[in-house]
């Protein structure tokens, strides 16, 4: 059961960034900018953790746990070290993912022919 309830919530969310690419006409940019913000939005009131809690890596694969890592991280350190805190915390949970990007894409340029 928790398979489908991560798939569904996934699927949803993916739902209304295709919405949002078709019917509102936004670019793939906007719609990441979009998503990472209201990831961050759910945060701030404490929505998206019991998204999380609901529906395992239906919350957590999508874009949006993006912009719950960089608040989360973010508050977390700013309460320990104050305004230093806020930008350590911002790259202390999402460095993985950050390094991981660059590193694959690195290696992605290695192997094909890169048109830029």
């Amino acid at each position: 059961m928790e398979y489908l309830i991560a798939f569904v919530i996934g699927g949803l969310i993916c739902v209304v960034g295709q919405l949002l690419l078709d019917v509102c006409k936004l670019t793939p940019a906007h719609v990441v900018v979009t998503f990472v913000v209201i990831g961050a939005l759910l945060d701030s009131f404490g929505i998206y953790d019991q998204l999380i809690k609901f529906s395992g890596a239906g919350a957590t694969v999508p874009i949006t746990s993006f912009g719950h890592a960089l608040l989360h991280g973010a508050m977390a350190e700013g309460k320990e070290h104050g305004y230093i805190g806020i930008a350590m915390g911002i790259f202390k949970l999402t460095s993985a993912g950050i390094t991981s990007a660059i590193l694959f894409g690195f290696i992605a340029a290695l192997i094909f022919k890169p048109r830029g």
